[in-house]
């Protein structure tokens, strides 16, 4: 499974060759983490091996997105997270900070959003610390609306969905 190339971006599998793009990637997300202390190469690489895991388990993961002529954009994808003890297909995306306020982010979440829903993913969310605006607005952009809040990752999320099926 991959998203289908947009008018500006592509989407392709995170691998240790990515390893200082992704690492840039996480501490640019770092301040909209909350308290974490900053993120290191280290995290990077557990970053990545967590990727390879989603792709082998569960034939999606968070994907490298980057624009036609092959500038890291960030990442953006699928993956399973547990909230409050009931697993849930996330969308998620990470832009690296020069690559921001572009459009980017609502972009590959559509492409992303798509996929999923072709490939049977009936229920989609984003989990998003409430002073996260500019991730809302994401979320919302492509069709997300609040369903509640919840304790995940040891802090409190907005949790936004959407169905994206008929199913029950």
């Amino acid at each position: 499974m991959l998203p289908d190339p947009t008018d500006r971006l592509t989407f392709r599998a995170m691998t240790m060759a990515d390893i200082d793009a992704v690492t840039e990637m996480l501490v640019a997300f770092d301040p909209m983490r909350g308290d974490r202390p900053p993120s290191t190469r280290d995290d990077a690489v557990r970053w990545i091996e967590w990727q390879e895991r989603n792709y082998s388990e569960h034939d999606f993961g968070l994907w490298v997105v980057e624009t036609r002529d092959g500038a890291f954009v960030g990442d953006c994808g699928l993956t399973v997270q547990d909230v409050e003890g009931t697993p849930h297909v996330e969308i998620g995306y990470h832009l690296v900070a020069h690559m921001r306020g572009r459009g980017y982010a609502r972009e590959a979440a559509r492409a992303v959003r798509d996929c999923a829903a072709a490939h049977g993913v009936d229920h989609l969310v984003a989990l998003i610390r409430p002073e996260n605006a500019a991730s809302q607005r994401v979320a919302r952009s492509v069709g997300m609306e609040l369903e509640r809040t919840a304790y995940v990752h040891g802090a409190d999320a907005l949790v936004l969905g959407m169905r994206l099926s008929s199913s029950p």
